[in-house]
């Protein structure tokens, strides 16, 4: 069974070079909830989400100090395999990125990098995850079509299908429907309500209508700092924080 608190960060800072860019943040995320990350342009929020699967490490100038717990271990720990936490702990971009390939190949990739060999098995993979994603029924009599030729939405569910398949625990998901019409933007919308019976979600967003339709809990990051995080009804309706209500009420940001 699950511990109850999916992810715990302790303390957390982290450096570009001599920038200090997140200050001291502490957050406990509890499992299958969605938590919005909220806060004006440049505040910490996407710096702080790619702290949960490391992918901050990719940037050379990067130093970080404090924990961040997943199912208890600690990710920063140098024993930690990296490729199995981003299995785990992945990632969907603020821009659809899916494969120059058909859509079938988008999905069956992950498992085929893991080890998944078999067609049935990956048959069973690929619809399992694009049903999951809300997806299947647009795509299953074009699956060997390139996924390039998808509307934006479709090819961001895609992405998240492509995440699915390789079965992970927590979704990061970083500004997923800015790039999105109205429409896709509510499938994208209405996909993390039915996924967080399974997954924990973690979202960037600088929609405060989208954070209060969707998040069970809000994160308000302002220079860096975690200035609060609770129910999102609370963040909304009685902030602890006047910052916060300055900036939900849009008075700056």
């Amino acid at each position: 069974m699950a511990t109850k608190h999916k992810i715990k960060v302790d303390k957390c800072n982290l450096f570009y070079g001599e920038n200090h860019a997140l200050h001291d943040i502490d957050l406990t995320i509890e499992s299958n909830n969605i938590v919005a990350l909220i806060g004006p342009s440049g505040c910490g929020k996407s710096t702080f989400l790619r702290t949960l699967n490391r992918m901050n490490d990719l940037i050379d100038s990067v130093r970080i100090n404090g924990s961040i717990y997943v199912d208890g271990t600690d990710i920063y720990d140098p024993s930690t395999d990296v490729v199995s936490l981003r299995k785990r702990v992945g990632m969907v971009f603020q821009r659809p990125n899916p494969f120059p390939m058909s859509i079938y190949e988008n999905v069956a990739y992950g498992p085929r990098i893991h080890g998944t060999k078999k067609k049935a098995q990956l048959d069973e993979i690929v619809e399992r995850s694009l049903v999951q994603a809300a997806l299947w029924d647009e795509v299953k009599d074009r699956l060997n079509k390139s996924a390039l030729g998808l509307s934006g939405g479709q090819q961001q569910r895609l992405c998240i299908a492509r995440l699915l398949a390789v079965e992970p625990d927590v979704l990061l998901m970083d500004e997923p429907t800015s790039a999105l019409d109205p429409i896709s933007t509510l499938k994208v919308e209405e996909l993390t309500q039915t996924l967080k019976d399974k997954y924990t979600i973690i979202i960037v967003t600088h929609n405060m209508q989208q954070a209060a339709r969707i998040s069970d809990y809000t994160s308000f990051f302002l220079n860096g700092f975690l200035v609060e995080s609770d129910k999102t009804d609370k963040i909304f309706t009685t902030p602890s924080d006047q910052r916060t209500e300055d900036y939900i009420t849009g008075r700056f940001g």
